[in-house]
């Protein structure tokens, strides 16, 4: 399970259930639980998660990660992105072809979580099409 630490749960929650579409599971109102494609994506309260893992909340600028989602075409990648501009994400690099032979972007979230959007020919994550 991922869990990032927000300061506002509930525009969270919307960016992440309206604006991205990601299903969210039942849960009390201070956390919030997105079910992904073999995992699950988890929103706590930045002070919160802060005070849970003995660390200080104070920070900015690139947090040493990024979250990646990939995605089943050059379409696809463009079409996320713009969802995730739309429900309120800023754009941190377009996407474009990489030096890899894949095509990616990136974006923020409403609390600055870098996120790649990606689409790799030569290595495909998601589960198996039964139909393929």
């Amino acid at each position: 399970m991922i869990t990032l630490g927000v300061k506002d749960i509930e525009k969270s929650v919307k960016f992440y259930k309206e604006g991205l579409g990601l299903p969210k599971m039942e849960s009390s109102p201070e956390v919030a639980f997105f079910t992904l494609n073999g995992s699950w994506l988890g929103l706590y309260g930045r002070e919160s998660l802060a005070e849970d893992a003995s660390v200080s909340s104070e920070g900015s600028g690139f947090n040493g990660f990024a979250l990646a989602h990939n995605v089943a075409s050059e379409t696809e990648v463009n079409r996320t992105i713009e969802q995730a501009l739309s429900a309120g994400a800023t754009l941190s690099k377009a996407a474009k072809k990489t030096s890899w032979g894949g095509y990616s972007g990136y974006f923020k979230d409403p609390d600055g979580h870098l996120w790649e959007v990606a689409y790799n020919p030569f290595f495909w994550v998601g589960p198996k099409d039964e139909n393929a």
